[in-house]
């Protein structure tokens, strides 16, 4: 079993790092490295105003420090890209364009993936007390693996939201759980830094979790829309969906990982 898991995380770890996609630009924000920009969103920004791009790179805002007048842009360039239909929906959700862990400005959250920016997704790995996992089916409105399972938890941090309240807010909206039902929880850790080619773009986004053993008598219960199924399952179930491809990939690195770590504790 530890050689097999091993093996199993290996290989998710190999397919979570991709090359940019064909074509791509690298793209700059206020003269900083940040993305890379597809090859239709580069199509879809080049004539814009605050924007250039040339054979290799898309710059946007490149004589712009980070403030309104970037902001602007930003804002401005998600919407050129909406017009273009770059983008897979429209959330209303800001999220915050980093260099390192400089904060440029924000951006619609929609726009992220045809950019190829980075983004922050903080995961709740929750078990019961008798060793079985709680897992979530997403819901088939989700613009990314609809109907595919995931962990109970997991969403992306907001524009200036702190990470571990970025998760008790998510555990509230999508299993129902509140700050006490999580007292028990572990710190966030990162896993990893995942690069996934995307049918919108680059997924580049650092991949979080938290570790948590819910009392017996919890249930979580979805509050918004976003998951259409919670259940529980054990070790080898889901396993076996997680190498049958049943799971995001994001949550299979998840669950593998804990997994692996509480063997190896002697936890189960």
């Amino acid at each position: 079993m530890p050689q097999q898991l091993s093996d199993l995380y290996a290989d998710l770890c190999a397919r979570a790092q991709q090359p940019a996609p064909d074509g791509a630009h690298a793209l700059y924000i206020a003269g900083r490295r940040c993305g890379w920009a597809t090859h239709a969103a580069c199509d879809a920004l080049r004539d814009a105003p605050g924007i250039a791009c040339d054979e290799a790179a898309l710059h946007i805002g490149p004589n712009l420090e980070p403030g309104a007048a970037l902001n602007a842009v930003l804002e401005n360039t998600a919407q050129l890209l909406r017009q273009a239909n770059c983008l897979r929906g429209w959330r209303d959700e800001l999220l915050d364009v980093m260099d390192g862990d400089e904060p440029l400005g924000v951006i619609e959250r929609a726009a992220v993936r045809p950019l190829g920016l980075l983004t922050h997704a903080v995961h709740l790995n929750a078990w019961t007390p008798d060793g079985r996992i709680w897992v979530a089916r997403r819901a088939l409105s989700k613009s990314t693996d609809p109907g595919m399972w995931d962990t109970l938890v997991g969403g992306l941090a907001g524009s200036g939201e702190d990470l571990e309240l970025a998760l008790v807010r998510e555990c509230g909206e999508e299993a129902g759980l509140d700050a006490p039902q999580l007292a028990n929880r572990t710190p966030l850790r990162t896993i990893l830094r995942i690069h996934r080619r995307l049918p919108e773009g680059y997924q580049v986004e650092d991949v979080l979790t938290s570790t948590c053993v819910l009392a017996a008598d919890v249930r979580p219960a979805n509050r918004d829309g976003e998951v259409m199924e919670i259940a529980t399952a054990d070790v080898p179930t889901v396993l076996r969906q997680v190498g049958e491809g049943e799971f995001t990939l994001e949550a299979a690195l998840v669950i593998v990982e804990d997994i692996m770590r509480r063997q190896a504790a002697g936890q189960i």
